[in-house]
């Protein structure tokens, strides 16, 4: 049996537990606090991030991983495996050129390579657990003797039945982020507007609609997963908060009371997509259970 190594940028927001368990490669991302650059999940912990970001008057700057350091990461996999197949998954490219950095590099070995280069590279067309489920999924199958053939198919079929909703708490990071107006999130504010966004076909994050109220968004949320999922009822799901451990557990209660859950994941939004959400914000993201 061919051994099958999976890849993933860190944005895909998987716990470290389930990394180790499976033997996940992360490749991390970078951000910087002006001229503070840090490396994400090693020189700096969620916790700290979100601290620094909600003190810091500017949003912090995030760059994806270059195509060189893809080579080089793709390079050593190679050289420590010789026969192994690597499937490397990333972050939607509607957000970020992260996935174009890995084709390329994909590209650079193949011409010092040629024939022997296995290596698959997918966009996700997702963020954080959006794709991390996928990159989970891919390490499960890999361990249980799927071909990258089969991977790659179940990956697509479950990134085409995910859904996923973000409720966001405050608007100041859309805002600063350039995607809501000073005056709209001013005037948003006052009214405890409650913005709630998705993300589409293209891998875009793009805003569903905008509640007055907590309680009120929260149902919404709901209700837009019942009315996605049809009849289907029986599911997974990922519930990811940027600090707010207590709304993520409110909408999981909530949304136990409409669908039979048989696989629940909890993890925190990462600095990339929590650099534009903000603390507070709570990402669910559910797919079909077998």
């Amino acid at each position: 049996m061919k051994q099958i190594i999976i890849v993933a940028d860190s944005t895909a927001d998987v716990p470290k537990a389930i990394v180790e368990e499976y033997g996940i490669h992360i490749v991390p991302m970078r951000l910087a606090f002006g001229e503070e650059t840090f490396i994400e999940g090693i020189d700096i912990t969620v916790e700290e991030f979100y601290d620094r970001l909600s003190k810091s008057r500017d949003l912090p700057t995030t760059s994806q991983t270059s195509p060189s350091q893809y080579v080089e990461v793709y390079q050593n996999l190679m050289q420590q495996y010789p026969e192994a197949s690597i499937i490397s998954i990333h972050i939607s490219s509607g957000m970020s050129g992260t996935y174009q950095s890995a084709v390329l590099a994909k590209s650079m070995i193949e011409e010092e390579h040629g024939e022997a280069v296995d290596i698959t590279v997918i966009d996700s067309l997702s963020a954080t657990y959006g794709f991390g489920l996928q990159v989970v999924l891919a390490a499960r199958m890999a361990k249980a003797g799927a071909s990258v053939p089969e991977i790659v198919a179940e990956v697509d079929r479950v990134g085409k039945a995910r859904q996923v909703y973000f409720l966001v708490d405050v608007l100041d990071y859309l805002q600063k982020g350039g995607r809501l107006g000073k005056a709209a999130a001013i005037f948003g504010t006052l009214l405890n507007i409650k913005p709630i966004l998705s993300v589409n076909d293209e891998g875009a994050i793009y805003a569903v609609d905008k509640i007055r109220g907590h309680k009120k968004a929260v149902s919404r949320v709901v209700e837009l997963f019942v009315k996605d999922y049809g009849d289907q009822r029986d599911i997974n799901i990922a519930v990811c908060d940027c600090v707010n451990p207590e709304g993520a557990e409110e909408i999981l209660r909530l949304m136990g009371e409409h669908f039979t859950i048989h696989e629940v994941v909890r993890t925190s939004i990462g600095a990339v997509v929590g650099t534009h959400v903000g603390p507070g914000t709570v990402a669910t993201f559910i797919w079909p259970a077998e």
